[in-house]
């Protein structure tokens, strides 16, 4: 496994993250610890969740699986870098969601609960909260890290300028401010490219993408569908609109003798930028697969070919869409 420092922290993290969404709703508890267990194997150390995940409302359904695998112990979560979320709505009654200091404080204190453990390492925003104002949000996760319950923060789909003025205020309140911003970055969506990616790199923010694979549009798809495995609905209808770009990506990719989804991945990596990829495995197979991105090396024609086939925003702004 390959390390990396988490932004411009000390923190070394593996080069690729464990998704734990589909613990739960996709993915039987015994099947979750199985692939944990699997992923810590390999070197895995950086796993992310939410207190959202597990789609039933306010029952941290995933955070509960992670807990229990902890809970075994064997130097579990004394291995493992966490991070996980809050933003999401935990309950239908007021301040049970968004960014208030009540509300960071308290579904802290429940994300701790339910992953069994004292402290979080990365604690992310899961979303920005704009009738929250920063000195109110800046002061519970103050309050968290002196606790010794939170030690880093991160950010969540945050724009740009959100990270630029997330960090002048922390700065003012000579706080470390975010660490890491978690991105929707794949090839067919790069839109981040424009302003989240620099901003990132002038604050020292790492990138984790999330969907790296495009919700599996990346990973090989029509091979997949012409040996009759069946796709769902919305994938279905991404098919249809982006077939073209697909035919082309995976005729490379067979060119290249590499499987799609590795190549999609590995294309993360040629952006210095990006921390880790958050990889969502269903099964010890798939967890596996997803290792050899890493010895993928791209080379500058085949960069470029990917460029024209998945056309990002034409750079950084304003050069982007400016002289």
């Amino acid at each position: 496994m390959q390390y990396t420092k988490l932004g411009r922290t000390g923190l070394q993290v593996s080069r690729l993250c464990l998704g734990t969404m589909n613990f739960g709703p996709f993915t039987n508890e015994t099947d979750s610890f199985a692939i944990m267990d699997k992923a810590l194997e390999v070197g895995i150390n950086f796993f992310d969740t939410a207190n959202v995940y597990g789609r039933k409302l306010g029952e941290g359904i995933t955070e509960n699986i992670v807990g229990r695998w902890f809970a075994q112990g064997g130097g579990r979560r004394e291995k493992v870098v966490i991070a996980t979320k809050v933003f999401g709505r935990m309950a239908e009654w007021p301040n049970e969601s968004r960014l208030s200091a009540r509300h960071i404080l308290r579904a802290c204190e429940a994300s701790l609960k339910r992953l069994q453990t004292d402290y979080i390492d990365l604690y992310q925003m899961h979303h920005i909260d704009r009738s929250t104002p920063w000195d109110e949000i800046w002061q519970a996760m103050e309050t968290l890290v002196q606790q010794g319950k939170v030690i880093y923060v991160g950010s969540s789909n945050f724009a740009g300028w959100h990270i630029a003025r997330a960090q002048e205020q922390a700065a003012g309140r000579h706080f470390l401010g975010l660490v890491s911003e978690q991105s929707l970055y794949n090839l067919n969506a790069r839109t981040i490219e424009l302003e989240v990616v620099p901003a990132c790199r002038e604050y020292g923010l790492g990138l984790i993408p999330w969907s790296p694979l495009a919700g599996g549009l990346l990973g090989g798809v029509l091979q997949k569908v012409n040996e009759g495995r069946r796709a769902s609905e919305y994938l279905q209808k991404d098919i249809e609109k982006y077939r073209g770009r697909l035919e082309a990506f995976e005729a490379l990719c067979a060119r290249l003798g590499e499987q799609p989804a590795d190549v999609a991945l590995a294309w993360l990596f040629t952006n210095q930028q990006v921390t880790a990829p958050i990889i969502g495995p269903r099964t010890n197979d798939q967890l596996m697969g997803n290792l050899h991105a890493l010895e993928i090396k791209l080379e500058e024609p085949v960069l470029k070919e990917l460029d024209s086939i998945f056309p990002g925003p034409g750079g950084e702004a304003p050069e982007a869409y400016a002289w």
